[in-house]
């Protein structure tokens, strides 16, 4: 018997090393807990953000195409030349900023991935960066990694419009960056001119970066009431906000093809070189016959012209079902949720309604505690509507014993 032997005879058995975790309080997301339970339960899932529909077969030609064509290998690391030059192109059309394909506009894997590449490319231990709560849910994770501090300044309840008293108030010397999301997820809100120029005007004597997460800018409707809304204010609209900023979009969000993740990012020069360093290591690049195709499908902007129409029927036919419950609508201005209010109905916890409505009613919601870090609780909770409409009519149909 060899001496190796005898010591893996001896030995007890093999574990695992312990470590210390980076994020100890990050556990399974709420999307993940309500899609399972919609899933043994047979709900009706409109917790989940996403659509139930295809997109445009001429999409899926269009990366066939680029497939059968031998465009398989690697792309550039920040994206074929084609599609930078037409998001570019789209850019100077719908927010009259010019930014160059070469050196501003990176293709990223999905909006997410161009999220955390923005805050571990600037944020450094010990930078504190200020997030808007309720918020998506990687912003805080993101933060952490990259060794900086979370400083969270909440929306105002009811409206969840921006309190720049509140945002004045939590900036420092420590602050690195600022993160704003509009339209909003998960409150449907959008913010007007007037904020974003209250944010330039907060933000001008300062250094601080801001990264604007745009993933629904295609989804702007009229208001609920039939007045008509603004259009997107995207922060490239702002000189002192674009000269700062990380710009993020989503082809999934916008063609209805989430699960491809493929996304972009629109940063001055300066900033998108440091982008660039760090998106190089952590995803090199993104999947070849799918930016050829989305760069030939970009060739019509009918498709993203017609997406706030597109959406907002969705939502009229949502909203007027859910007129015959108790809940109370809020706003739905942009996005492609609708948030209710729950205390006519139910004297539960947000996420014990979501659960029991889940399993109960067979229709699946989302807490908007899950996007707050104290876990805030005031009684809301939020649908996804991108469904198809006899989807929507079964959850309708269900909801409606409420």
């Amino acid at each position: 018997m060899t001496i190796a032997m005898q010591h893996t005879l001896g030995a007890s058995a093999p574990r695992t090393p312990p470590l210390k975790s980076k994020l100890p309080d990050v556990g399974t997301t709420i999307f993940t807990v309500m899609s399972t339970l919609a899933a043994e339960k047979g709900a009706v899932n409109l917790g989940q953000g996403f659509p139930d529909f295809d997109c445009d077969p001429k999409l899926v030609l269009a990366v066939l195409e680029a497939m059968n064509g031998g465009l398989n290998q690697y792309p550039p690391m920040a994206g074929i030349p084609v599609l930078r030059q037409a998001i570019a192109a789209k850019l100077v059309k719908l927010y009259g900023r010019s930014y160059s394909a070469d050196q501003e506009i990176t293709i990223t894997a999905g909006a997410t991935q161009a999220i955390i590449t923005a805050i571990l490319a600037v944020v450094h231990p010990g930078d504190e960066v200020v997030v808007l709560e309720p918020c998506y849910d990687s912003y805080a994770p993101n933060i952490e990694l990259a060794g900086g501090t979370v400083v969270r300044v909440p929306l105002t309840p009811g409206t969840f419009r921006p309190d720049f008293d509140k945002i004045s108030a939590t900036i420092t010397s420590k602050t690195r960056a600022i993160i704003i999301n509009s339209p909003h997820n998960p409150s449907a809100t959008v913010w007007p001119q007037a904020d974003m120029l209250k944010l330039q005007d907060l933000l001008a004597p300062t250094d601080i970066l801001l990264i604007s997460d745009e993933v629904y800018e295609h989804m702007v409707f009229d208001t609920t009431d039939g007045e008509a809304h603004q259009r997107h204010q995207s922060a490239a609209r702002f000189p002192g906000l674009s000269a700062r900023a990380f710009i993020v979009s989503s082809f999934g969000k916008t063609y209805h093809v989430t699960g491809w993740k493929v996304g972009y990012v629109a940063a001055p020069a300066t900033l998108t070189a440091e982008f660039r360093k760090v998106h190089q290591f952590n995803v090199f690049t993104v999947n070849t016959p799918m930016q050829h195709g989305l760069a030939a499908y970009m060739a019509d902007d009918r498709p993203y012209l017609g997406l706030p129409a597109f959406y907002q029927r969705k939502r009229d036919l949502f909203r007027s079902g859910l007129v015959n419950t108790r809940f109370k609508l809020l706003p739905c201005e942009g996005s492609y949720f609708q948030c209710v209010e729950i205390s006519q109905v139910s004297d539960l916890s947000e996420i014990d309604f979501c659960k029991w409505l889940t399993t109960e009613v067979g229709v699946a919601a989302i807490p908007l505690s899950a996007f707050y870090g104290d876990g805030f609780d005031q009684r809301v909770v939020r649908f996804c509507f991108a469904k198809k409409d006899e989807t929507l009519y079964l959850a309708l149909q269900r909801l409606a014993k409420l």
